[in-house]
Formats: C-alpha cells, sequence, structure tokens
C-alpha cells in the first residue's frame, strides 16, 4: 500500500473496534476534495481502518447526503445488487424467520425482497426509521447492507447486533471491503465522506471471533455470521 510511515503527524487514538492503540499504517487524504482534511489509521489489530473522529462528518451532514441517495425499490440493478446477500441468506432461514433490515435507508427494498420470500421484517434506520420498539425484541436474522461504513462507534454497533440475534440466528452484512494489497490511497469507496469505517477480510474474522461466531463469504463484500445456538455466555 502507499500508505504513509509511522510515526504519524497526529495523535492516534485507540481503534473503534477492538481499542487496540496498534496502528498498522496511517493515510492522510489530502487529495480528497470532499474531505480534503481526512486522516485514517489501520488497526494492525482487528485490521479496520478508520477516519479520525475529528474528521468524522456531523450527523446532520451525514442524514443530508443520505437523502440524496436514489436506491428505488423498482431498480431492477439495485435488486441485483442486493441479491449478493439476499440469495445465499434465504436458504438457510427457517421458514417465516422474522428478520431485522438495520439500515434500512432512505427507500427501503431488502425488506420488500425478504418479505416476499414469506420472511416477516422489521425496519431500524437512526434517520429513516428511528423506533425504539424495533430494537427491543430478538431476531431469527439480521441484515445490514451498506451500513457498518457509517457506524461511528463500532464496537457498540456490532455488540448491538449480537444482543438482537437470538442463539441460532444470522447476521448478514454487506460492505465494500478493502482486500489485502489493494491501495487505500486509489480506492473510491472511501471518498464518500460518511464512509468512516472500513472493512477488510480479516476483521470479520475478527469479528467472528470476538462473538463466537462463525463466518462465511458467498461474495467478496458480504459476510454471513452464524450465531451458535449455545454460546455459553
Amino acid at each position: 500500500m502507499n500508505e504513509m510511515p509511522l510515526p504519524p503527524p497526529m495523535a492516534t487514538p485507540p481503534c473503534p473496534l477492538c481499542q487496540a492503540d496498534q496502528p498498522a499504517w496511517h493515510y492522510d487524504a489530502s487529495d480528497a476534495p470532499s474531505r480534503p482534511h481526512a486522516r485514517y489509521t489501520c488497526c494492525a489489530v482487528c485490521g479496520l481502518v478508520s477516519m479520525h473522529p475529528a474528521d468524522r462528518p456531523s450527523r446532520t451532514a451525514e442524514h443530508a447526503h443520505y437523502a440524496l441517495h436514489e436506491n428505488c425499490p423498482d431498480d431492477p440493478g439495485y435488486r441485483r445488487f442486493l441479491a449478493k446477500l439476499a440469495d445465499p441468506l434465504v436458504p438457510k432461514l427457517p421458514a417465516h424467520a422474522h428478520g431485522l433490515d438495520y439500515g434500512s435507508g432512505p427507500g427501503p427494498t431488502l425488506s420488500l425482497m425478504l418479505e416476499a420470500q414469506g420472511l416477516p421484517m422489521t425496519l431500524y434506520d437512526p434517520a429513516f426509521a428511528p423506533d425504539p420498539d424495533a430494537l427491543r425484541r430478538r431476531y431469527e436474522f439480521i441484515t445490514c447492507t451498506e451500513t457498518a461504513e457509517h457506524f461511528h462507534n463500532p464496537a457498540a454497533e456490532f455488540a448491538r447486533l449480537d444482543a438482537l440475534l437470538r442463539p441460532a440466528g444470522w447476521l448478514a452484512v454487506m460492505t465494500e471491503m478493502l482486500q489485502p494489497g489493494q491501495p487505500f490511497a486509489d480506492w473510491w469507496y472511501r471518498r464518500d465522506s460518511t464512509h468512516v469505517c472500513f472493512y477488510q477480510p480479516r476483521t470479520m474474522h475478527w469479528l467472528a471471533t470476538r462473538f463466537r461466531w462463525q463466518a462465511e463469504h458467498p461474495h467478496p463484500n458480504v459476510t454471513l455470521f452464524h450465531k451458535p445456538a449455545e454460546r455459553g455466555d
């Protein structure tokens, strides 16, 4: 990667996922017009790449940006995109399993696709479907598509998802992943100013170890986590 060598020209906060204070590399995105001063750190322990907290957009700016997304439920291309997660997930679920679409966004589509398969869905989104009742029950499966990259506190978010998931349930996560050897500086995905956390395949395996999930990768940007029926918590 074409990242800046240590030591960094800034104070490095702990990793927002694993809390380790062991950076592998740093990058100052001075070439990004939308966030000219955004700085990033890659964690040497879990592999998460995170934007420096001081450079993250405000929640107001984030929500305004999300509202510009044109994710239409009738768009066949968008449905094909979401099918990369839905197609491998549905066969793993029991009939009539109740799911949560966590981060459903301004134009929920995946929930409609899954309901058409006989799977009732509940929506939750802090900006567009902020229903606290959705977070007061547990689910047989949870979908989280193009959402994890927006987590300001991924440790708390994944702990919440684990708590919301019933034993033997499935958590399906879709996010563009930074692949080994891929230059972060040239990566289109980081240029969205609301993307503040980026995951590598090894980050997903760190999560699986942390929560004692089993992980499958049916697509490079899709991870299916299976929570065991009995975990001994």
